[in-house]
């Protein structure tokens, strides 16, 4: 694979292939993203967004996050602005690294921009003749690059960065180690911002930013010269951002560019798609509209193309029955028996000719059939817990886990379906855990109909035997009976060549899924969901989010997902410190 580094600002794939060990990750990709244009990466877990970035930066080593196989088999063409700033979700300082000095080595090449600006300008000054125009090209150039990395706010940009993230308390002295994973990611996050690169790749940058560091991030790079990718889950943050969008799975359509809404206007010059994905020029949802529809085409194609196999395997059956004239020849017309004969024949010939090849093309080209609509199997009849429809089925009273949770009350009926909310560390998780009995209270009561099943969709799915495959884990819950009527695939939550891996080998959205699937075959009661779009694709995240509106139980969902918080038509409860706070109307 050849990476072109160039004075051009575009960030450019030409026919990019990536394969690991003979899995392919995405084919013959080809796109281009100008100057001041924001691109999301969007795509199933696996299907190569972190690998594209990566090679687009120029990283050695990529690794497959699906199989952790190392080195990819990759060939296309790369090309990228000289000065290009990537952020990883894995971060690339050393642990006794103090913040004061990652935020100085970023600032380096924009300071080394500034010297270069003060020394075209003596050259420029020395040169009064200037006679070739070399001084003034120089100088020209230099300022240039000055002007796109902004030498002169460098100290303001850096204390707005700081503020903007959340950092601005921590003292520049104190090394990483000493930091919060999540201040870590900020700080890796202000450094690149900081050096202000032409082009800019981002790894999931809403990583650990709460809602006012996000939208402060929103706004700056909306206001970015250079080209921006991304890959992200954030479906907010790919709404307010993103000018297109990239989807490493195609479907069906093979690379289709659409243009159009609100934030559309890209010109094949700024975005441009090969067979190996499909550009929306727009927002995030405009492309669930884009996708939405292309569904329900794909649905009333694969029905029409069914019922007429239907019709021609039927044609193709008796289309003799229905040529031949259906009765015996009289004595009048046998005359013209051994003339009709031969025409009868040459008919019935080429009418079953023609259906069989009819079925013959559509058997082989009809489209697959489209995925089905994400449901919940209803709760088994006869179950104690939902005899009563009318009664409660959990009751916290005065409950208090200490330093974590202070609640006077809460209640759960056999439908209730709420959210609860709060910033990172306000108690969402503590509450879940002592609504599944999983986490002990210190204080107070907790009641629980008899009978009841719960169960929790966790952050970090670890399964207790990480050697058994998801097809042996998947009969064990739902015994082999029920996992023969309702296999693991039927559901399209794990890959068929996922079922027979270990369970430990699987990363942790494919964990998360798998978790997701027995669920979804056998839903509790109560299901309780700690940040449950975490880990998971964004089509899969929302089509989640669609049917557990029709759960045949209750829900309280955890999160911090702006996207699901601004659409919750339910219940809320907010947390801060422990404590339930009213809720902003």
């Amino acid at each position: 694979m050849a990476v072109h580094l160039s004075h051009s600002l575009h960030l450019r794939a030409d026919g990019l292939s990536a394969a690991y060990g003979g899995r392919r990750v995405f084919a013959d990709l080809s796109f281009s993203v100008a100057p001041g244009r924001r691109v999301g990466l969007i795509g199933e877990n696996g299907s190569g967004k972190s690998t594209l970035l990566r090679l687009l930066a120029g990283v050695d080593g990529v690794t497959d996050a699906a199989t952790g196989v190392d080195g990819a088999d990759v060939s296309g063409r790369l090309t990228r602005p000289v000065r290009t700033g990537f952020l990883e979700q894995v971060l690339p300082f050393r642990t006794d690294d103090r913040v004061g000095d990652v935020l100085e080595a970023s600032a380096a090449e924009v300071r080394a921009i500034e010297r270069e600006l003060d020394a075209a300008a003596a050259a420029l000054a020395r040169d009064d003749a200037d006679a070739d125009g070399a001084a003034s090209d120089r100088y020209s150039a230099a300022l240039d690059a000055a002007e796109r990395a902004d030498v002169w706010s460098l100290d303001t940009r850096r204390d707005e960065l700081l503020d903007g993230l959340r950092l601005g308390t921590i003292g520049l002295d104190r090394r990483l180690d000493e930091v919060s994973g999540g201040q870590r990611s900020r700080f890796a996050l202000a450094a690149l911002l900081l050096a202000a690169p032409d082009a800019l790749l981002l790894d999931e940058p809403t990583n650990h930013l709460d809602d006012d560091a996000a939208s402060f991030l929103e706004d700056r790079l909306r206001a970015w010269s250079g080209p921006v990718l991304f890959a992200s889950h954030d479906r907010e943050f790919l709404d307010r951002v993103a000018t297109g969008l990239l989807d490493l799975d195609p479907g069906r359509a093979g690379a289709v560019a659409l243009a159009g809404g609100s934030q559309a206007g890209a010109s094949r010059d700024e975005v441009l798609a090969a067979s190996g994905g499909t550009v929306f020029g727009g927002g995030f949802s405009e492309y669930l509209a884009v996708k939405a529809d292309e569904l329900e085409r794909w649905r009333r194609q694969y029905d029409d193309e069914q019922e007429e196999l239907r019709r021609l395997r039927g044609s193709a059956a008796d289309s003799a029955r229905h040529v031949a004239h259906g009765r015996a020849a009289t004595d009048n017309d046998k005359f013209l028996k051994h003339f009709k004969r031969g025409n009868v024949e040459q008919a019935v010939s080429r009418r079953v000719r023609n259906a069989e090849q009819r079925l013959a093309t559509l058997e082989r080209e009809q489209v697959r059939k489209p995925p089905s609509p994400l449901e919940f199997a209803g709760i088994p009849s006869g179950s104690h817990a939902l005899e009563d429809a009318s009664g409660l089925l959990l009751q916290l009273s005065d409950v208090a886990v200490e330093g974590r949770l202070e609640l006077d009350a809460l209640q759960v009926a056999p439908l209730t379906r709420l959210l609860v909310t709060g910033a990172i560390g306000a108690g969402k998780s503590t509450l879940l855990g002592v609504l599944a009995g999983d986490r002990p209270v210190d204080r107070g009561t907790v009641h629980r109909r008899r009978g009841l099943r719960v169960q929790l969709l966790e952050q970090d799915v670890r399964f207790a035997d990480p050697d058994a495959s998801p097809r042996r884990l998947y009969e064990r819950v739902l015994g082999e009976r029920r996992a023969e009527q309702v296999p693991l695939a039927s559901l399209g939550l794990i890959a068929p060549r996922d079922e027979s891996r270990p369970v430990g080998t699987l990363s942790v959205g494919q964990q998360r899924r798998l978790a997701l699937a027995l669920v979804i075959a056998r839903p509790p009661h109560v299901f309780l969901l700690d940040e449950p779009t975490n880990h998971l694709s964004l089509g899969l995240a929302t089509d989640l989010e669609q049917a557990l509106g029709t759960y045949p139980g209750a829900v309280v969902i955890a999160s911090h997902d702006r996207w699901l918080r601004r659409r919750w038509a339910g219940e809320r409860l907010e947390l801060v410190a422990g404590r339930a706070v009213p809720v902003a109307a």
